[in-house]
């Protein structure tokens, strides 16, 4: 079977497939969360097969019925962990809440095949749990803005490969691109700017809240950034009491990075990232935003460090925790901080010194885990600054091992990245995610003695027919055999 990522067990048994039709019934409980993910579940086989699939209430105790795919919560499992069980006659999704039940069903999904103009799924045992608690994609809407309608895309893609974080870069100096009730001039002058002057956009609260309700329903949070204290001549575009003139900066629309800046000692500053922040904070109900931090190249470390600590003040008093790119442990932060290390160039000793003061490392290596590096010199999109990442690249790297001397258990995830600089549609987008991201995911969710180059490309290349027929662009790596039968 070509499952991505690789589950820990798998175990094919004999038997008839268990074919999707009109009698097929998605059984829950009551429990809202089941209900919902029940409805998605049943939207989805119901696509794919062609025949209309109903979802039915069941009593917990209730025993799995001949055409049911059954979605079980056992409170004895670990929240993502979960087991499928496909039969002839019916399927058996076990986890210990209803994320580990999404996981279960992007299994499930990737398992059926198709049969006599409808879908089947052959009899199997899976066992599964991930080796990481986060595995993210990070998506700039900055540079070139991508609305509702692309993100969701990007989930349910994420949702497939059982990554469960969207961090969405929602400022930099190209533009705003997020409604803030408290500085409503960030997207009535930063909102409609982009890279090259091309068009920009924003999510209003409601879009931004409707668009985080439907990542949740599927098994993703959204993690917000407000890239602070570098990369904000979108917000000095729009508050000229940002800069010591007292003046707005003009409308910035290339791709340097590292001269824009905030001030510490300017009175409009610390309500500024207290009023932004909190704002970002009342309409994300995920634990943590992100703080930036990254690129700030024409500051002393001093007001560096009053800057991100003032960001961090202002993110923990909003009730959340803080993220922030690795240059944060450059300075003093709180325990239990996220750092994302994304510059293997950088003296990794601030990061250790970090890890062993109590930060979390998150890992998203530019060279391993930035998916808008070109694949090769002839790669019509995407940047070339950490070199060309082709698919072997993007899956044979080990997360504890990149920075020597990290504490055991310091590293919380895996974030793969994706800046827009020169992606300006969906097709862009998924031309460089696909099938990169299928690697970072199993590099996320897979441990390391189960993970093979080898075998990753042989089931990988059973994936091009799914995502041709989502209407997904996607680079056909020569790495990969792509030519395969999925009858």
């Amino acid at each position: 079977m070509r499952l991505v990522p690789a589950p820990l067990l798998v175990r094919e048994q004999a038997g008839d497939p268990f074919v999707v039709t009109a009698r097929t019934t998605v059984t829950v409980t009551a429990d809202p969360a089941q209900v919902a993910l029940g409805v998605l579940a049943a939207e989805a086989l119901s696509r794919v097969s062609g025949s209309t699939v109903e979802v039915r209430y069941r009593e917990v105790a209730e025993p799995t019925q001949p055409g049911d795919v059954a979605l079980l919560v056992d409170p004895t499992l670990r929240a993502e962990q979960y087991r499928l069980d496909v039969a002839t006659d019916r399927v058996e999704v076990v986890a210990g809440s209803p994320e580990g039940l999404t996981h279960g069903l992007a299994t499930l999904h990737q398992v059926l095949r198709p049969l006599d103009g409808t879908f089947a799924a052959w009899p199997v045992h899976v066992e599964d749990e991930p080796a990481y608690a986060w595995r993210g994609l990070s998506v700039d809407v900055a540079r070139h803005f991508f609305g509702a309608d692309d993100l969701r895309v990007v989930v349910e893609l994420m949702a497939a490969y059982k990554l469960n974080v969207l961090h969405l870069h929602l400022s930099d100096d190209q533009g705003w691109r997020l409604a803030i009730p408290s500085r409503p001039e960030l997207t009535a002058r930063s909102g409609n700017s982009a890279v090259d002057g091309d068009p920009g956009g924003f999510f209003t609260t409601e879009e931004y809240e409707a668009l985080v309700a439907y990542a949740s329903a599927r098994g993703v949070r959204v993690v917000p950034e407000i890239d602070v204290p570098g990369h904000v001549n979108a917000a000095l575009h729009a508050y000229g009491e940002l800069t010591p003139s007292g003046e707005p900066t003009d409308v910035y629309t290339g791709i340097e990075v590292g001269f824009s800046r905030l001030h510490a000692d300017l009175p409009a500053t610390e309500p500024f990232l207290r009023d932004v922040f909190g704002d970002v904070a009342a309409v994300t109900p995920g634990d943590y935003v992100h703080i930036g931090g990254d690129e700030v190249l024409t500051m002393e470390r001093e007001e560096y460090a009053r800057l991100v600590a003032m960001a961090g003040d202002a993110v923990r008093a909003a009730g959340k925790q803080v993220v922030g790119w690795q240059e944060i442990a450059t300075v003093p932060i709180e325990p239990g901080t996220v750092v994302q290390y994304w510059d293997t160039r950088m003296d990794p000793a601030p990061l250790v010194a970090a890890a062993k003061a109590g930060a979390r490392l998150l890992m998203s290596p530019g060279s391993k885990a930035y998916l808008d590096m070109k694949y090769d010199a002839q790669t019509a999109l995407g940047l070339e600054w950490a070199g060309h990442i082709e698919l072997r690249d993007a899956y044979e790297w080990e997360p504890t091992t990149l920075v020597p001397g990290l504490p055991e258990g310091s590293v919380i995830g895996v974030e793969a990245t994706v800046w827009t600089e020169t992606l300006r549609s969906l097709d862009d987008l998924m031309t460089m995610l696909l099938p990169r991201l299928a690697a970072v995911a199993e590099v996320a969710w897979t441990p390391r003695e189960r993970r093979d180059w080898d075998d990753f490309a042989t089931r990988v290349a059973g994936h091009g027919p799914y995502w041709d027929a989502e209407g997904l662009a996607w680079y056909p790596s020569p790495q990969v055999d792509w030519h395969v039968d999925l009858a």
